[in-house]
């Protein structure tokens, strides 16, 4: 019974600090609110490219995208939508992701993108592919899968999500369908972690 009640307990307080949080951020400071209308269901969404040096930044070395997804609360969806408009590959690339969500691979081919990406070692969807094959994807799964159906309308809500919020920079996080994190605004001296609590506050208002 004492170990339920201090557990009831520790809940209690995080729910209370988090709610804390939440009521210190200041808008135009920490976030600013891009729609007056939340999302029917509660999402961050990060908008990257694997050319984008910060991105691979907050990827591979500060796991901030990670930590993130670690924190949120049940029932919260996380999701990594590609753009556009970096690199010479990023079209093919926004595609290959669409992939790799649909078949659940994300983990195989996310490091290995990111490192040809920043490289400039990719040429064409031809190069992409051997990264997929290369970590566990089967050539049928690619080549049936790359212009499916599924991976078109998975495109498509890539592109219509960057549009939608008018995403002209990565990495960008956006809590809620309604408000963006301004990275400008965190405490430089704990950045990763003002990152994180910043998302997890912005789902309490």
């Amino acid at each position: 019974m004492k170990k339920i009640l201090f557990a009831l307990g520790l809940s209690a307080t995080t729910l209370i600090s988090a709610n804390a949080f939440a009521a210190n951020l200041q808008e135009g400071k920490q976030y600013i609110q891009v729609s007056q209308q939340a999302a029917p269901q509660k999402e961050v969404i990060e908008f990257f490219s694997f050319y984008c040096p910060h991105c691979y930044s907050f990827e591979m070395e500060y796991k901030i995208p990670q930590q993130v997804k670690n924190s949120l609360p049940e029932g919260v969806a996380f999701k990594q939508y590609h753009v556009n408009f970096l690199g010479r590959q990023s079209e093919n690339l926004t595609r290959a992701w669409a992939l790799a969500m649909a078949l659940g691979a994300e983990s195989k081919v996310k490091a290995p993108l990111f490192e040809a990406a920043q490289k400039d070692a990719l040429r064409s969807m031809d190069d992409i592919r051997a990264i997929f094959l290369d970590n566990g994807v089967t050539a049928e799964q690619f080549d049936g899968g790359i212009n499916s159906f599924a991976v078109n309308g998975l495109v498509n809500k890539q592109v219509n999500a960057a549009d939608q919020f008018g995403v002209r920079g990565v990495p960008d996080f956006y809590v809620n369908g309604k408000f963006r994190v301004n990275p400008e605004g965190l405490n430089y001296d704990d950045f990763v972690k003002d990152y994180v609590e910043t998302v997890k506050g912005l789902l309490q208002k």
